[in-house]
């Protein structure tokens, strides 16, 4: 059947005009996805999720709700990482060869954490054999949204203005009184630290009422053995630092100073709870409740455990807000 060229006229259009249309709902589609919970470029987001491996995966993970190109790159960090770090930690374990095959496994992951860091930074999905299928399926990202090793469209939404803040985390934060308030708590506290430890340790005890001639007294049972004292040094210098760094801090209020002198004594921090943990100065067989002697240590144990962590997440959360802050230029007051 012949069609009059006016017939295949209106053909055209009505096919260029659907074509048209659903090139449109694509492009609204991806930019609808572009949209981020945190006010920063994917490319970016992307990148930071491969900084510390697994660790920074899980954290953009939990922070970034919409953006599927950057939850796509965190899971994959996530998987990829984690296998790695998994492997390695099984195969140090294995005499002999195993130390081998954990130098392979460490300059591989070393080589691989680079391309994908560089492959997020141009805004590309790129998938990793397996580990990326398996991060596409628990993201929910495709690739048919965005093609493997072409470039994201993003177009940042406007950001509306911030009304000021009269929060008191934002107060420390935010203004030059705050943070010098917060400099100077520290400093007052780490000296209130370091007189305690060095000079009335003795009343880290545990504390019994107990009836001697007809007298209600009080029983001091000191916990602490005389390793302790192989572990106060570190904990001297800890704090010592600590003056010194939030003395320096008080005089010179730059922002990339202070983040980093911040890190700095995160990771002093955690340094002396895991000597503390390691050296563990503490005898409990002097309680007179055996269920409390018994349970204590493993409280104690956990207990600086969650110390440790917390301050190591909280090092780590400081550190990609700074690279943030630096690779968005705004890294300052």
């Amino acid at each position: 059947m012949d069609l009059s060229p006016e017939e295949r006229k209106r053909i055209y259009e009505e096919e260029k005009a659907r074509i048209e249309a659903e090139e449109k709902l694509k492009r609204e589609k991806q930019k609808a996805e572009a949209v981020s919970t945190l006010d920063l470029e994917p490319n970016i987001a992307g990148l930071l999720c491969y900084v510390a491996g697994w660790i920074s995966g899980i954290i953009f993970l939990l922070l970034e709700q919409k953006n599927k190109f950057v939850r796509f790159h965190a899971t994959q960090s996530i998987i990829v990482f984690g296998i790695l770090h998994l492997a390695s930690t099984v195969l140090n374990h294995i005499p002999f060869i195993g130390w081998f095959f954990g130098v392979i496994i460490g300059i591989f992951g070393f080589i691989l954490w680079i391309v994908l860091m560089v492959k997020a930074y141009h805004n590309q999905l790129y998938k990793v054999p397996l580990a990326g299928d398996w991060a596409e399926r628990l993201s929910g990202v495709s690739a048919e949204d965005v093609g493997v090793g072409q470039k994201a469209e993003y177009t940042k939404p406007p950001r509306p203005p911030q009304p000021p803040s009269t929060a008191t985390g934002d107060y420390f934060k935010t203004t030059r009184g705050g943070r010098i308030t917060s400099s100077s708590f520290a400093i007052a506290w780490s000296f209130a630290l370091l007189i305690f430890f060095n000079f009335f340790s003795q009343y880290i005890a545990y504390y019994h009422l107990e009836k001697i001639d007809d007298i209600a007294k009080w029983v001091r049972y000191p916990i602490l053995t005389g390793d302790f004292n192989l572990w106060l040094p570190f904990l001297t210098a800890a704090l010592v630092l600590s003056i010194v760094g939030h003395i320096i801090l008080i005089i010179f209020d730059k922002y990339l100073l202070r983040e980093t002198t911040l890190i700095v004594l995160n990771l002093f921090g955690i340094a002396v709870v895991s000597a503390l943990l390691s050296i563990f100065p503490f005898d409990f067989s002097l309680i007179p409740n055996t269920t409390v002697a018994n349970s204590l240590p493993a409280i104690a144990t956990i207990v600086l455990i969650c110390i440790a962590v917390g301050m190591g997440i909280a090092a780590l959360v400081r550190f990609i807000r700074l690279i943030v802050n630096v690779a968005t230029r705004t890294a300052s007051y």
